[in-house]
């Protein structure tokens, strides 16, 4: 093992231990490390005093303009901040004298609104549970806690029974283990407790006992893949002719709360944003519904007599008359 790979074995195992951070996020970061230090390997570095800003540079660069497998900004980013965070914590842990991604800048990456969908988009995505069955009674219970919660898919698939608290809260486990209670709400509550009672004892006779709240068809906790097809079944059955996803209920479940009047800083604390930034991006989404509301209620807001009519019909005239030119 060369020196900067057990350099990454001790910087694995803080993030794990000490950051508490997921297995999903740690697993990432081995992923992302193991490609930095390949490229280092061709380059004849081997240890991590070795790295020089440049080599950080041009490893970013590398990502961009690889053959065969070029990297999206949005990639390129992740990584360098995985790699960041590693020569930031060699620094502090004395095993390098300085760090060398001080001058280290991510690609600038396009503004990206979250994709949310109505709330009829929402019914008729949850409609699409609707059944008897086991399996729909389970799948039902997923979608509803989802959107009640804005969980995050991981976080809904990791749920135990016993964190269901008193069938009136949940509590969820975010990034860095860091733990949250959320409210369910009356549809998801009615939902769980018919998932509970009827399904439930169905699915967890077919494996081995464990305390998962959400169980598959052979009695083992649903997993996160598990979860995406769920949810694309249901979306194909409501025929909503869009892409949803796991996050999709997220954002949606942020976007119907600001809609509704909530404040910034609640939503905050219910995705379990360790910022508050983070959750006004969703305050973007919400800037047509806050227009077309002050538009109905300020007295000065609204068209005057034949306005918009007239307003209408003078941009017809300049499009006809800007096609004549």
């Amino acid at each position: 093992m060369t020196a900067i790979e057990e350099a990454r074995a001790r910087y694995l195992r803080h993030v794990t231990v000490e950051r508490g951070l997921s297995p999903n996020t740690v697993a990432a970061y081995r992923r992302d490390l193991t490609v930095y230090e390949e490229f280092l390997a061709t380059r004849g570095i081997a240890d991590a005093a070795g790295v020089s800003a440049g080599d950080v540079a041009e490893f970013a660069q590398w990502l961009r303009s690889r053959p065969g497998h070029p990297l999206a900004a949005s990639s390129v980013s992740r990584m360098l901040s995985a790699v960041k965070s590693f020569h930031r914590f060699l620094t502090e842990e004395g095993l390098v004298a300085d760090d060398v991604t001080t001058t280290a800048r991510p690609p600038k990456l396009p503004a990206r609104l979250p994709k949310a969908i109505s709330i009829a988009q929402v019914e008729a995505l949850l409609a699409a549970t609707d059944g008897d069955s086991a399996q729909r009674l389970r799948d039902k219970a997923l979608l509803e806690l989802m959107y009640a919660t804005g969980a995050r898919v991981s976080e809904a698939v990791d749920l135990n029974v016993d964190d269901v608290i008193e069938g009136d809260v949940v509590r969820l486990f975010g990034k860095g283990n860091k733990q949250r209670i959320v409210p369910l709400g009356s549809y998801a509550r009615k939902a769980l407790d018919a998932y509970l009672v009827r399904a439930r004892p169905v699915f967890s006779v077919r494996g081995t006992a464990t305390p998962a709240l959400f169980l598959g068809a052979r009695g083992a906790r649903v997993s996160r893949q598990n979860a995406w097809l769920i949810i694309q079944g249901a979306a194909s059955r409501a025929k909503l002719g869009i892409e949803v996803s796991p996050h999709t209920l997220r954002h949606s479940f942020a976007t119907h709360l600001l809609e509704g009047g909530a404040d910034v800083r609640v939503v905050q604390e219910l995705l379990g944003h360790a910022s508050v930034a983070t959750t006004q991006i969703y305050t973007l989404v919400t800037a047509d519904a806050l227009r077309d509301a002050y538009a109905a209620a300020h007295p000065r807001a609204r068209w005057a007599p034949g306005e918009r009519e007239a307003r209408e019909a003078a941009a017809m005239r300049a499009g006809a008359a800007a096609v004549g030119r």
